[in-house]
């Protein structure tokens, strides 16, 4: 089974970026969709983006779209997502995902 490790979270200015990675160890499928989900404090998970590992095709929540970009290294088995143009309102602890398997988190704060 694969197991998920987030890293690359903190505290960062509105207007900032941050880089966030997910390190999968085992088999990650062809078929496989990666996904980064986020939860802030109060409020339920939701989807931020997700990418296809066969064709690399990509997904995004619409407030992040033109922000945020997914992309995936096969031979490092990693998953990242970059982060611009930070708001408040990103503050969340990110998780990745694939199937039923979740990282345990990084915490994003986007504060002045």
């Amino acid at each position: 089974q694969v197991q998920l490790v987030e890293s690359g979270g903190g505290l960062v200015q509105p207007g900032g970026s941050l880089r966030l990675s997910c390190s999968a160890s085992g088999t990650i499928y062809a078929s496989d969709r990666i996904s980064w989900y986020r939860q802030a404090p109060g409020k339920v998970r939701e989807f931020v983006a997700s990418i296809k590992w066969r064709d690399n095709k990509k997904e995004y929540r619409d407030s992040v779209k033109g922000r945020f970009r997914i992309s995936r290294d096969a031979a490092k088995n990693t998953i990242d997502l970059e982060m611009n143009s930070l708001e408040p309102e990103d503050t969340a602890v990110y998780y990745c995902n694939v199937h039923s398997v979740w990282g345990q988190g990084t915490q994003v704060t986007v504060s002045s």
